[in-house]
């Protein structure tokens, strides 16, 4: 088995990457689905994913299922309700305000998770990193916020900071069910932590659609083929975010996975051909300084 203390790294940036291709999906959906069918999609069609990864790993570790503790169940269940509002809130949010704005607002994540992690965790921050968060979320928010471009007034800008925070609390649940698991085998306790999560959500958020709308229900089976593809993503992504979560601190995990925005202003640059301007340089500037800052306090 590799060296884990710098796996970590590269988990994120898979995550990371996978994570904007999945959200984009996802808000293409919304059109057709509405916010919760769209939110549903991602848990639906992606616990099957989840329980083939499980599988994977308990054929190649031959071993048998994790027992979880009683401590296991109220950290599992914070993580996937707030998955749920948090992923419902972003694509609310979406509705009304452009992809690089929410990106925005959500990112403000990184802080709002170091806060909650040293407040329900006990993850105790160096000076350091706690430089590098403060300097990356200040990055995406330079290269985002354009002076001039809000549209749309308050509730939006709180809708997604609360989105930001419903996120950072559903890091700080998964990290805290997979360090309840106290297993030997990070992979095991990461991966067995995604199945229960996404099965719970799939399971709640199912009955809700059955019970109030099963129209939306409906919907979703209609529109399986980009579903399926989302759902894949989806899983895939989460997969490498509870890796990351197992090996290293949510705040870590969720300032490295800033670098997102960079991949985002790539594709504009590169594929699209679009001119970046001396404020958003200045956003990657302070977010690659406080990625490479980050990466070195460890």
């Amino acid at each position: 088995m590799p060296d884990p203390s710098w796996l970590w790294i590269i988990f994120t940036v898979i995550a990371a990457a996978g994570q904007v291709l999945r959200n984009a999906m996802q808000r293409q959906l919304t059109t057709q689905l509405g916010t919760v069918g769209a939110t549903h999609v991602r848990f639906l069609f992606g616990f099957p994913f989840a329980l083939l990864f499980l599988a994977a790993v308990l054929f190649v570790a031959h071993e048998p299922l994790p027992h979880p503790p009683q401590a296991f169940w109220p950290w599992v269940l914070a993580g996937a309700l707030t998955q749920i509002l948090a992923t419902i809130l972003m694509l609310a949010t979406m509705t009304s305000r452009s992809f690089v704005i929410t990106t925005a607002y959500l990112k403000t994540e990184a802080i709002q998770v170091a806060l909650f992690g040293f407040l329900f965790l006990g993850d105790v921050l160096s000076p350091l990193t706690i430089v590098a968060i403060i300097m990356a979320t200040a990055g995406v928010m330079t290269m985002s916020l354009k002076p001039g471009g809000e549209k749309g007034g308050l509730g939006p800008t709180l809708l997604g900071l609360a989105a930001g925070g419903m996120f950072a609390l559903s890091a700080i649940g998964y990290r805290g069910a997979i360090l309840s698991l106290d297993l030997p085998d990070y992979v095991m306790a990461a991966t067995f932590t995604l199945a229960v999560g996404l099965v719970v959500q799939a399971l709640l958020l199912t009955i809700y659609l059955l019970v109030k709308d099963r129209a939306v229900l409906m919907a979703i089976m209609r529109e399986w083929r980009p579903s399926l593809l989302a759902g894949f993503t989806g899983a895939t992504a989460s997969q490498f975010w509870f890796l990351a979560f197992a090996l290293a601190t949510a705040a870590s995990v969720r300032t490295l996975a800033l670098i997102e925005v960079l991949f985002a202003q790539a594709v504009s640059t590169f594929v699209f051909k679009q001119s970046t301007t001396p404020r958003e340089l200045a956003g990657i500037v302070l977010v690659v300084a406080g990625v490479v800052l980050l990466i070195w306090a460890h």
